[in-house]
């Protein structure tokens, strides 16, 4: 498995060598230090599984270089790495397609289980980032604790739109969900409205946010047949 770190600080290239190395047996590591040289790593190595990236390269926004990569190479997985902790620059990553946030002040472990949740076809939400958003949001009402959590039947979602739900929490956006499950856009859109109208959010990124606060599990889709 292919694994392509973008960063301009040699030392955290180096430092994320060991880290994802305890991923799997089989990870071969690649560098590159800006944009230029991530995008040409990308045409040269298609089989790149997963793209770690920092916002802040020397010549260009790293949030212009990952909508470049979530729309040229949708089967990518691209997890932003940054020293930035502000909710804001999560929210902008997630909704450019970042499949998770990770700070640079997280410890390997913690690397290592957002990476493994990310590759399973999960999105990582940082604790202190989820907790904030939680906080200044209206989010839905759970109830009691002994009623147990909100489920999806409760809110009126269907099993369709709970296969478009589980799309979206993989960062896909409605073209690649009409190619996965063979529906035409407008019925996406229609399914993606009742959703949010039903999570009471406004977009996706609160909708992530949301699914994640209720703790639902959603049903697995192999990722290839969603690019």
């Amino acid at each position: 498995m292919k694994i392509l770190v973008v960063d301009d600080h040699g030392l955290i290239r180096q430092a994320m060598h060991g880290v994802l190395k305890k991923l799997r047996r089989d990870v071969v590591v690649l560098e590159a230090s800006d944009s230029k040289s991530a995008m040409r790593a990308v045409e040269e190595n298609p089989d790149i599984r997963l793209i770690l990236l920092d916002l802040t390269l020397p010549d260009r926004d790293g949030l212009s270089v990952l909508t470049d990569l979530r729309e040229r190479h949708p089967a990518i997985s691209v997890v932003v790495l940054s020293g930035v902790q502000e909710p804001s620059k999560f929210l902008e990553a997630l909704d450019a397609g970042a499949l998770g946030y990770i700070p640079k002040s997280a410890d390997g472990d913690v690397i290592l289980n957002a990476l493994r949740l990310v590759l399973s076809g999960g999105i990582y939400v940082p604790p202190e980032i989820l907790a904030h958003m939680g906080a200044s949001r209206s989010a839905p009402q759970s109830p009691p604790q002994d009623q147990g959590l909100i489920s999806p039947s409760q809110v009126g979602l269907t099993d369709r739109q709970m296969e478009v739900l589980a799309l979206v929490m993989q960062g896909k956006n409605n073209k690649t969900i009409c190619r996965a499950l063979g529906l035409a856009e407008p019925t996406v859109k229609n399914h993606v409205a009742a959703i949010l109208k039903a999570l009471k959010v406004t977009n996706r990124t609160e909708a992530v946010v949301a699914v994640n606060e209720l703790g639902w599990k959603l049903p697995k889709r192999d990722p290839s047949n969603a690019t």
